[in-house]
């Protein structure tokens, strides 16, 4: 047995001895896997390398915090109860089209910023009322939410993980457009019918017209939505002006955070924002813990063996070890699974078509946010609709996580054919 093999084992088993046994926080848990993986390499405590770990997801952790507080102004204001009355109120009569509206309206975040946390805590937050009210169960719509989540992650234009694979085999992310599309937008819609379309197939509007707060739309007007509107433009500005500066995400966030200063309700403005932080830290702890496991992973050399013996497995085994391996990993982090194991499988498959197969191998990567114990999309879904117990939302998501897998290794297996008819 290699001592990378007998590093990754020692790492793994201190996690799960620290979650399970010690009943620990994952950040926590993360910390003692890198110092004894570390230890067992030989490298002391490399105090300097777990300080490089914490900060490698820094963008992801700002991205969030400014997220929950854009949500909390949001929710404080008004503009959330008032966005859900007008929608329903609109679309009540087409239940099917409300709800691929709600999906897309979901996924909006995170196709801008490539970050499925950014999607459920600010988009899935202002829907979920909207859900709720239409009578479809709460850990549906925290399904609902996860998996819009996830899918807007990986949609175009911002697909963080493809990014990450492309940057480790050295290849331009262009043409990714239509294939990203393609693997998740059909999903979206299936999966929201699937899940909440029997809920308000034969909604009655009167039952629910006298819960809609109409009030607030018709004491504040339009500028009751700015700081939504404000985020959507900034949001397209960022991603479709070139001239537009990059200021960065988080700082759009807070941008249409302070304009909800001016167009709602009145609230206390610092006990908002540290509510928000407080209610996040545990995520941002645990990306922390997640950036400590994947820098000492390398340092000890456990990631290059888990890159040799990826390239050296048989086809058959080969898909069947995409299929589990990625997602698995994502218990650690959707990111690092697709540093970690994106970029040797797609070595491993530098026959098929490369666009395609990075776009479906990020979709893989994209289900490790409802793997636990980190699970980031699905622990904030439950957050979003005050579910105590985030294992009831995974449950209800084996189904659409399931199709997710098998409609990704579809894209892999016939890459070839596929790139060909849509002549990519």
């Amino acid at each position: 047995m290699s001592i990378e093999l007998i590093i990754f084992l020692v790492m793994v088993g201190t996690f799960m001895a620290g979650c399970f046994a010690a009943k620990l926080p994952v950040s926590v848990s993360m910390l003692l896997a890198s110092v004894a993986g570390a230890l067992v390499g030989g490298h002391g405590i490399p105090v300097r390398h777990l300080v490089e770990g914490t900060f490698a997801y820094i963008d992801t952790i700002l991205t969030i915090a400014t997220a929950m507080v854009f949500m909390k102004v949001v929710e404080k204001s008004g503009a959330l109860d008032a966005l859900s009355s007008l929608i329903i109120e609109k679309f009540h009569k087409v239940p099917s089209l409300l709800l691929i509206l709600v999906m897309l309206v979901i996924m909006f975040p995170g196709m801008i910023t490539g970050s499925s946390t950014a999607s459920v805590l600010s988009a899935g937050s202002i829907m979920a009322p909207i859900l709720l009210l239409l009578g479809i169960p709460k850990v549906n719509v925290g399904a609902i939410i996860a998996m819009g989540g996830i899918l807007g992650m990986i949609a175009p234009p911002t697909n963080v993980p493809a990014m990450i694979i492309c940057g480790g085999i050295d290849m331009p992310y262009v043409g990714f457009t239509l294939p990203l599309a393609l693997l998740t937008f059909p999903l979206a819609i299936l999966f929201v019918l699937l899940l909440g379309y029997k809920y308000v197939r034969k909604l009655d509007y009167s039952l629910i017209e006298g819960q809609l707060d109409k009030e607030i739309r018709k004491t504040y007007g339009v500028k009751i939505y700015l700081p939504i509107l404000t985020l959507a433009a900034l949001m397209l500005a960022d991603s479709l002006i070139p001239a537009f500066p990059d200021v960065g995400t988080p700082v759009l966030f807070l941008i249409a955070a302070f304009v909800g200063l001016f167009t709602g309700k009145k609230f206390k403005v610092l006990e908002t924002a540290k509510d928000a932080v407080q209610d996040v830290l545990p995520v941002m702890g645990i990306l922390m813990g997640v950036g400590m496991f994947i820098q000492i992973m390398t340092l000890t050399g456990v990631r290059g063996l888990i890159v040799n013996a990826s390239i050296s497995m048989p086809g058959p085994l080969l898909y069947a070890a995409m299929g589990l391996a990625i997602p698995a990993f994502g218990a650690i982090s959707a990111f690092g699974s697709a540093s970690v194991l994106g970029v040797p499988f797609t070595l491993a498959m530098i026959s098929g078509n490369q666009v395609l197969i990075v776009a479906a191998l990020s979709l893989l990567a994209g289900v490790g946010d409802m793997v636990p114990p980190t699970a980031l999309a699905g622990i904030f879904a439950a957050q979003v609709v005050d579910e105590p117990k985030y294992t009831r939302i995974l449950k209800r998501s084996i189904i659409p996580i399931a199709v997710q897998i098998l409609y990704a290794l579809t894209f892999i297996i016939f890459s070839t054919p596929i790139g060909k008819f849509l002549g990519i």
